[in-house]
């Protein structure tokens, strides 16, 4: 006679195996990949369950990041940027090794310190076409670059758009020490505006592919 599989229930919360680390629904985590010379996948965790065994599995939702996308890392990527997919997945909580905290674009940019655990995130990513919502973002500066946060800009008091120093000819470190700068077109005599330009993010590509599958750590 065929024996009755165990019965799942949800469970409100997990433990990362040897710390005192509690995870819960809605809270973004490092999971182990079983190539350890990678960087640990962020996910979010959107439900986490128990068998009758006590085995614990997470359903988890992928964050990506920018040379996992189908595009590829580009120049105005962040280091700690990170997509929110629509590739879901369902995980054994022990691959779980560490919690971290993804922040909306405009707090990150906020933050006095970054941290180790500390992502940002302003595009939602379509594992299968490699699109992004939104599509398209504003651009800044000469190069007409997306901004990246990484990056050191200086604001002209005129336009009120920002430059990479390197985009109008000063260094880094003649930058840091500016107290005023004006853009070049503010300082000569056109007035004229300069229209808002916008930046495609979504390769222009339609073919479709599949999610990668991603291989956990044991």
């Amino acid at each position: 006679m065929a024996k009755t599989r165990p019965g799942k229930r949800d469970i409100d919360s997990y433990t990362i195996k040897g710390t005192n680390k509690i995870v819960r629904a809605g809270d973004c985590v490092l999971m182990r990949p079983s190539d350890t010379s990678k960087p640990p996948y962020v996910a979010r965790v959107e439900k986490i369950e128990q068998d009758g065994r006590n085995n614990v599995k997470v359903r988890v939702r992928w964050y990506y990041r920018p040379e996992e996308s189908i595009g590829g890392r580009r120049q105005f990527h962040g280091a700690k940027e990170l997509f929110l997919s629509d590739h879901y997945d369902i995980q054994s909580a022990h691959t779980i090794e560490g919690k971290c905290v993804v922040h909306s674009f405009k707090n990150y940019t906020k933050l006095e310190n970054v941290g180790a655990e500390d992502y940002y995130c302003r595009f939602e990513y379509k594992a299968a076409t490699g699109a992004f919502t939104p599509d398209r973002v504003a651009v800044y500066c000469k190069c007409e670059m997306p901004y990246n946060p990484d990056d050191l800009m200086v604001q002209c008091e005129g336009c009120k758009d920002w430059y990479h120093p390197a985009c109008v000819g000063m260094t880094i470190e003649e930058a840091k020490k500016l107290d005023h700068f004006v853009c070049s077109e503010c300082s000569s005599d056109d007035d004229l505006k300069k229209p808002q330009v916008t930046f495609p993010v979504s390769p222009a590509s339609d073919g479709k592919v599949e999610p990668k599958r991603r291989k956990r750590g044991p």
